[in-house]
């Protein structure tokens, strides 16, 4: 029989009952504080009561509504999760199905696949992909029966030595899987994470390091500077120190920006008889190919020594480009050459602030200017692009080229001498960053850079995220490349980092 309420008010002892509740895998005791004896009464008039029993009846409906709010933001969270999983995993099919899943292939791929590896990777792609998806499904299904785990050391083997430790079969699998992930899975794991941790830490040390030279460099004001004579002869013109320089412009379908490009270099300040340009067009558009072919006739008209230059097959992409543009019988007449992409623009004195460097430095084999941004507030992909670049020029590029004399060579706005492009093997087609290609193994024979943090040469930042993401592409797949193949060069090399001293 149930006690009645007159009894349990008159009964002035309000004790804390304890409950103890069984959760997998672990024990836990909550406390909760038992109700008081006015809490049951039923029949009061005092206006306490009933002010009590108002507010409890509008607090319950702001709690319907709270509830059924956050069931409705669940509901469209739950919508949203769903549709871009199946967007995911539609855009997974396609590229599947196609047989890619990068973004660019290059011919020299295409022809080195093997048909069976690459069948072999895309199974194994297929079932990663529905392992990864059982597997949430199964954990997903393990929290809704509660199996939360917040303890960092779980003891399952005791949980599993108990009897009546689990109600149904999927307790059972569930616990073995556990057991499995923390004996087999947790170890590797764990020391992936450490490596990761090592290298972050690796990483933090290298920027601080950049960060305190490129400190030291605005401290001291230093910066690379040409000899006197050099300058004082380039300002003169007496001693005719106009050294041959030849100006390479590969292009392949730059129908919106050839017409810059073109007129920017040929506006160079330079004596027409000691500069020729090449436009080295690989485009594959013939209409593109004409309105290209009729702007550089049109600067020829106007006295400026420039030609147009077409392969028919073209292998190699702009490695091979430039490959085949240094191989014709004229270059051996030039002393220097100077490559621009079709999006840049120099200003009229670049030469004259970059080729006196030269002078005086028979083992300097590079100049690199740094680049500067038309469009670098467009959007915020343009301005982000624009904060990491410039730590790449003013702390990357300047420190490492002030200090060790070496950095990667950025594939433009730089002033490279031919001797030193011959003497390092020339143009190679072997990866996607050829720039950086040609500028270790310059290093590596011996020749030295110099990074002008004060020369600018403009140009344009991918504004959409299509154009960002296959840049990256290109400028993230190359280096691996090119560490696998260089490695056994510069672990053999005798180029030492103390022996360099400054330019």
């Amino acid at each position: 029989m149930a006690p009645s309420f007159d009894w349990w008010a008159k009964d002035s002892h309000r004790g804390t009952p304890v409950v103890v509740k069984m959760e997998n895998p672990n024990w836990s005791v909550v406390e909760l504080e038992g109700p008081s004896g006015g809490d049951f009464f039923l029949n009061t008039d005092s206006p306490s009561r009933l002010g009590r029993d108002k507010s409890r009846n509008k607090n319950a409906k702001q709690l319907t509504w709270v509830l059924l709010l956050k069931a409705h933001k669940a509901a469209g969270c739950l919508t949203s999760i769903a549709t871009a999983m199946v967007t995911l995993g539609s855009a997974i099919k396609r590229r599947i199905h196609s047989g890619r899943t990068d973004i660019e292939t290059t011919d020299i791929d295409r022809e080195n696949e093997n048909p069976t590896v690459k069948t072999r990777f895309y199974t194994f792609i297929k079932i990663f992909l529905w392992l990864s998806v059982f597997l949430l499904g199964f954990e997903v299904a393990a929290y809704f029966k509660g199996w939360h785990f917040g303890a960092p050391h779980l003891q399952l083997q005791y949980l599993l030595a108990m009897p009546f430790g689990f109600q149904d079969i999927f307790d059972s699998l569930y616990s073995q899987w556990v057991l499995f992930r923390v004996e087999y899975l947790a170890p590797p794991l764990q020391f992936l994470a450490n490596a990761c941790i090592v290298l972050f830490l690796i990483q933090s040390i290298d920027r601080l390091v950049l960060s305190l030279g490129c400190f030291w460099i605005r401290l001291k004001n230093i910066k690379p500077v040409p000899k006197q004579d050099a300058v004082a002869d380039l300002e003169s013109g007496e001693n005719e120190f106009f050294p041959m320089v030849l100006v390479q412009i590969p292009m392949c379908n730059e129908k919106e920006v050839y017409q810059q490009s073109i007129a920017a270099v040929c506006n160079l300040d330079w004596p027409k008889s000691k500069i020729l340009i090449q436009v080295l067009d690989d485009s594959d558009d013939p209409s593109t190919r004409l309105l290209i072919k009729e702007e550089v006739n049109k600067w020829q008209q106007e006295g400026a020594h420039i030609l147009y230059r077409h392969r028919v097959i073209r292998d190699g992409y702009k490695a091979g480009n430039l490959k085949s543009a240094m191989n014709c019988s004229y270059v051996k007449d030039y002393e220097f050459v100077a490559i621009f992409d079709a999006d840049f623009q120099p200003t009229p004195d670049f030469l004259k602030r970059t080729v006196p460097h030269f002078k005086g430095n028979e083992d300097l084999g590079l100049v690199q200017a740094r680049w500067s941004f038309v469009n670098k507030d467009e959007n915020l992909l343009t301005r982000l692009q624009n904060i990491n670049l410039a730590f790449h020029f003013e702390v990357e590029q300047q420190v490492n080229g002030i200090f060790i004399n070496f950095f990667g060579f950025n594939g433009t706005a730089g002033v490279w001498r031919i001797k030193a492009l011959e003497d390092s093997g020339g143009w190679l087609e072997r990866t996607t960053v050829e720039d950086m290609d040609i500028a270790v193994r310059a290093h590596l024979h011996g020749w030295k850079f110099i990074f002008l943090n004060d020369v600018e040469c403009q140009c344009e930042l991918p504004e959409s995220y299509e154009a960002y993401r296959k840049q990256q592409h290109r400028w993230h797949s190359g280096p691996m490349q090119l560490f696998r193949l260089c490695l056994p060069a510069i672990i053999r090399s005798k180029v030492y980092i103390f022996l360099n001293t400054l330019c």
